[in-house]
């Protein structure tokens, strides 16, 4: 019998777990799922929902709420860390501080990004910790935002086993099986780089390289991406299919642009249909509060990056929308497979955040990249894919430089450098505007972000 433990499991993608793990219970025999959360009150209405989810499933395995840690992760396998220190609220006044500096704003990317690592990496690591000390055997599953940055921190500050997880690369891979009309299976993609910073060098149909012919078909390649975000003319000069969080970096004048136009941030978006949906969810019954749940994750998957991309509104349609609890991606289904992944000796291969131990040559062994890997119960084992292409080398050596600074400055307590992060990251990279933009965002947060000094 296992235990799992969920740090952050009043977050609203925590049911999605419980459902993967309600499918997966008679591989995986759980016998506990403990959430931990701060906000008690939200975190028992996610277990609501998730007792629903087991009761119409048939899982017997019980549902926990504690805002104790220790007891939480006390014997849990695996732990899987989804927090959001400051909640949905910092990440909207991050994503505004930056549109304010005429930067876009993005929780993950730029200077809303930098803000949420330095304010996340003490907790996070503070967690890992007592992890280790109750639970030193546990898998440590992390898809703490930003993933490769907060996985890199854990990874090199813990003894524990880590291995972070994104949904970004499996979701690329779908869209591009999707647009050439064949199942998953018969598509294989050549695929490295860094979390929120990767590409697809080689696509393979039924054993064919069809990379060539599908970067030549600019209908191909408008219809892997969710909006307009790239010009298919980019995308044929790199010879390369970036992942969508690149729209943030070969076009961020034009995200801000279409933030400014929209008058609104995702996660100013996000703030106002997370508000509204544990309102609701607050006075219903448990068997409407899941189906409110549901349409809400279909509203937002429907909004997804049409802001950025379009200017578009979150409140867009929704009925065709698959349902997000049988969607073929997604992080609770990266996690699952992982997690199964870990305890079959069979191997099967997932795209995962690991230490690159000669996977991408440019890089240290000891950093943190995202590549596919090879995963059975022995561990993570990631496939060497070579030199990245000169287009992309010196973007993503800058970022893992960025991601590098920034731990160091979140460890050391240390402002200035901080602000050497932020002027080594690309789209800032300019010693007075990254020291305006600490200062904007330090005095918005003194309580997350006033540990630096």
């Amino acid at each position: 019998m296992r235990k799992v433990t969920i740090i952050g499991g009043g977050g609203v993608r925590a049911p999605l777990l419980i459902h993967g793990l309600a499918q997966a219970q008679p591989m995986l025999n759980v016998s506990e799922v403990s959430l931990f959360d701060t906000d008690i009150a939200r975190t028992e209405t996610i277990a609501r929902i998730g007792r629903e989810i087991t009761r119409r499933m048939g899982a017997n395995f019980s549902i926990r709420v504690t805002p104790d840690l220790e007891a939480a992760a006390d014997g849990a396998e695996f732990v899987l860390s989804s927090i959001r220190v400051g909640g949905i609220a910092g990440r909207a006044r991050d994503e505004r501080l930056s549109i304010a500096h005429g930067l876009a704003g993005q929780e993950t990317t730029g200077p809303a990004g930098a803000a949420m690592a330095l304010r996340t990496l003490p907790v996070t690591l503070a967690h890992a910790k007592l992890v280790e000390r109750v639970a030193p055997k546990a898998w440590l599953i992390n898809f703490t935002n930003p993933a490769g940055l907060i996985t890199q921190a854990l990874t090199h500050n813990t003894g524990l086993k880590v291995v972070g997880i994104c949904d970004t690369p499996s979701e690329l891979f779908h869209k591009i099986a999707q647009a050439l009309g064949a199942p998953l299976g018969e598509v294989s993609c050549d695929y490295a780089g860094l979390n929120h910073l990767g590409w697809v060098r080689r696509v393979h149909l039924r054993g064919e390289d069809v990379t060539n012919r599908l970067l030549d078909d600019h209908e191909f390649l408008r219809a892997v991406y969710p909006t307009g975000l790239f010009d298919p003319v980019l995308i044929q000069t790199l010879r390369l299919i970036p992942t969508e969080y690149l729209f943030f970096y070969y076009s961020q004048r034009k995200a801000y642009r279409n933030q400014v136009q929209a008058g609104a941030s995702r996660g100013e978006e996000l703030e106002r249909m997370n508000s509204d949906l544990f309102e609701r969810l607050s006075s219903l019954p448990d068997a409407e509060a899941l189906e409110t749940y549901r349409a809400y994750l279909k509203q937002r998957n429907a909004s997804y990056m049409k802001l950025e991309g379009q200017a578009g509104s979150a409140f867009s349609p929704a009925e065709a929308e698959p349902d997000p609890f049988d969607a073929a991606t997604g992080y609770h289904r990266i996690a699952l497979d992982v997690i199964t992944g870990l305890l079959s000796g069979q191997p099967r291969e997932i795209v995962l955040n690991v230490l690159n131990q000669g996977a991408i040559e440019d890089l240290a062994a000891d950093d943190i990249v995202e590549v596919p890997c090879m995963v059975d119960r022995t561990g993570t084992h990631p496939r060497r894919t070579g030199r990245l292409p000169e287009s992309v080398r010196g973007l993503t050596m800058a970022v893992k430089a960025y991601e590098r600074t920034t731990i160091r400055a979140a460890l050391a307590g240390s402002l200035s450098t901080a602000q050497l992060a932020l002027l080594e990251y690309p789209s800032i990279a300019q010693w007075e505007i990254a020291g305006e933009l600490l200062t904007s965002l330090t005095s918005a947060d003194p309580s997350g972000l006033g540990y630096l000094k």
